[in-house]
């Protein structure tokens, strides 16, 4: 795990951490090169990872309030597959709502309804 501390680095995150993920895979391709392994290496910037999974966690839980206190299904904004499975994990364990990824793609979304 490498965690860059700095100023301005909001420019090594990228919009919702894309510019961060494609120098993890650059980072990964290297390092998996030079050591013929593939252990995972894990970048992050200022915690940015860390602080983005509690806020999907943090959505995760306000849209689940959402759909029992409406009765209505809501469907999330696109996101990367790591992105949704943090809040397929957050609700795993809520027993009045269930999650489904919907979509194709990088349009893939979270949908999350109530259990029947």
């Amino acid at each position: 795990m490498l965690d860059v501390h700095g100023d301005d680095l909001g420019i090594l995150i990228g919009r919702k951490g894309s510019t961060l993920a494609s120098l993890q895979y650059l980072v990964n391709l290297i390092v998996h090169r030079r050591f013929k392994e593939s252990a995972p290496f894990h970048l992050d910037v200022e915690e940015y990872r860390r602080r983005r999974e509690e806020a999907l966690r943090a959505l995760a839980f306000r849209m689940a309030k959402r759909v029992r206190d409406t009765g209505r299904s809501v469907t999330l904004e696109p996101m990367p597959a790591n992105e949704r499975r943090i809040v397929h994990l957050a609700l795993a364990q809520d027993p009045t709502v269930g999650t489904a990824s919907v979509g194709e793609g990088e349009s893939r979304k979270v949908a999350i309804s109530l259990r029947r």
